[in-house]
């Protein structure tokens, strides 16, 4: 019965004449992109001295806190989970016969190089420019072996990435026999967990066994990352809804998720007052409910692209995007400084435009970069291409 449901599958999981999975690029391009609204978002809110959000934020005028609430909050704060979700559908179960070392040795060697190359630029290239001083460099360069470095904190979301590919030899073969009904009773309590947030928010700060000595609770081994991954296989092996429905469920989903998102950081958002950013960004973690739920909703909407082969500048940009994410930092701090002007309350463009204008810029120079990058010899060492 098992293997008759996967004959039916309906979402398009077959790769194209060239190898590649139509709808995945997509979501690797327009991705990438919503991760460069992020930051660019960022610049008109955080309090910190980079411009980006650290630990406090500040919204200048009602105007920046509506469109920082639309374009980080509702359009692009899925970025992060489909891309998670976009590396558990096409890893997830392994290949038949491929071994624990040969997926982490395939995996690890296509993304640990470029990730220790960019470790060390974000740690010493803002030098030449004056971005940072030599002392915050050697400190960055200590630390390295424990986490990313201060100018380079989007870096953040190789970690969890990593522990997920090395968990994915773990649970293939619980998936490669699992039910349907056995991944929804595990989807089922993933998305329970992902309350948790609002649950220490607003009822208590340790739960479940939580406390100073113990943080590994009663669902923590159903929690975080590793339920995309669940999910994603589940749309690809299990889920038989044809594309109307899929389209339909889709935008309802996203629709939904994406408006409670940017809902949440509209209201804590007092322009004027300086506050905690946990306290501003309160139900912007990719882990709670509505961003599930946007994620969902996108991800099925990506599904319904029919083309049979992409564009050869989508998947051209697809190969690209992981060179692009890696350093589209250097140019967003250059164009926001460009067209911010250290006054967020009147930069050179209204602020609806402005955010997007970052992005756009950003985006074509990393697109450009990455692509005369690629044409070097060694260059999936550096840029993963």
């Amino acid at each position: 019965m098992e293997k008759t449901e996967k004959r039916q599958v309906s979402v398009p999981s077959a790769p194209a004449a060239n190898g590649r999975i139509t709808f995945v690029d997509y979501i690797r391009v327009i991705a990438c992109f919503m991760v460069m609204l992020v930051h660019a978002s960022e610049n008109f809110y955080g309090a910190d001295s980079s411009g980006l959000a650290g630990n406090m934020s500040m919204l200048a005028t009602e105007s920046n806190r509506f469109w920082v609430s639309f374009w980080d909050g509702g359009v692009s704060r899925t970025a992060v989970p489909l891309f998670m979700i976009v590396s558990a559908f096409l890893l997830v179960p392994m290949k038949p016969g491929m071994s624990m070392t040969d997926f982490y040795k395939r995996r690890f060697m296509r993304i640990l190089p470029p990730f220790i190359v960019f470790l060390l630029l974000y740690t010493f290239l803002p030098l030449l420019w004056g971005g940072m001083s030599w002392d915050q460099s050697l400190n960055d360069l200590r630390l390295l072996p424990w986490n990313f470095p201060s100018m380079g904190g989007h870096l953040w979301f190789m970690y969890p990435l990593l522990g997920l590919y090395l968990f994915i030899p773990i649970i293939s073969p619980w998936l490669e026999r699992a039910t349907a009904k056995e991944e929804r009773i595990f989807i089922g309590i993933f998305v329970f967990t992902t309350f948790i947030p609002f649950f220490h928010r607003f009822v208590n700060a340790e739960l479940w066994g939580e406390c100073f000595w113990n943080e590994f609770t009663l669902f923590w081994y159903f929690s975080g990352y590793i339920g995309y991954l669940v999910l994603a296989h589940y749309i690809r092996v299990h889920l038989q809804w044809n594309r109307s429905k899929r389209f339909w469920v889709g935008i309802a989903s996203f629709a939904v998720g994406a408006v409670f998102t940017a809902w949440s950081f509209w209201l804590k958002g007092n322009p004027g007052v300086l506050i905690a950013t946990p306290d501003i960004e309160w139900a912007w973690q990719f882990c709670t409910p509505n961003v599930l739920l946007a994620t969902f909703g996108a991800f099925l909407l990506f599904t319904c692209i029919e083309q049979r082969q992409a564009p050869a500048l989508i998947t051209d940009l697809g190969k690209l995007s992981f060179g692009m994410y890696l350093m589209h930092m250097f140019y967003l701090a250059f164009f926001a400084g460009l067209l911010i002007g250290g006054d967020r309350a009147n930069p050179l463009l209204p602020v609806w435009l402005c955010i997007p204008v970052i992005a756009v810029l950003t985006f074509v120079s990393s697109a450009v970069t990455a692509k005369v990058l690629s044409l070097l010899p060694g260059s999936k060492y550096y840029i993963g291409a």
